[in-house]
């Protein structure tokens, strides 16, 4: 095995990024679901006004995971991270690559100085529930989540 170097993302990196947005919507059963292109990547994460940042996972020359994170604002406590998705090759699993991609975004956090750091997880999902509690987190099944789709917010 090389070793793995962890990186920002680069706007070259954009069509390896959306293959692992699609690969991690197959893994979670929506990969039907997946609309955003690399147009769309390439314009929010590095256009007048980026709305997300990422890391990638190099082994040797070829990309074997991502963390995507944005910076939301809690009304209650100021900015925090929002760690979107952290995603590792299915055959790239079990390398530490999640682990040293997740201590990068927590990095970032601490840099930053937010007062939290958060993620959403399936509640199926017991590997990464496991990997997340090895970091001790607070996994919340208090607060629901809600949303409304593109179609739904167009009708108002």
């Amino acid at each position: 095995m090389q070793s793995i170097e962890i990186r920002k993302g680069k706007e070259e990196d954009v069509s390896a990024l959306l293959g692992l947005i699609t690969e991690l919507a197959i893994y979670e059963k929506a990969g039907d679901q997946v609309e955003v292109t690399e147009e769309d990547l390439r314009r929010d994460g590095f256009g007048d006004h980026p709305i997300f940042e990422f890391f990638v996972a190099l082994e040797g020359d070829r990309i074997a995971g991502i963390a995507l994170y944005y910076t939301k604002y809690s009304t209650w406590k100021g900015p925090c991270l929002f760690l979107e998705d952290i995603v590792v090759r299915e055959e790239d699993r079990r390398k530490g690559i999640g682990s040293r991609l997740f201590n990068a975004v927590i990095q970032v956090a601490k840099s930053r100085h937010v007062k939290r750091m958060e993620w959403q997880v399936l509640d199926w999902n017991e590997p990464a529930i496991q990997f997340y509690k090895k970091y001790q987190a607070d996994i919340n099944d208090e607060w629901l989540n809600g949303r409304l789709v593109y179609d739904q917010l167009q009708q108002f």
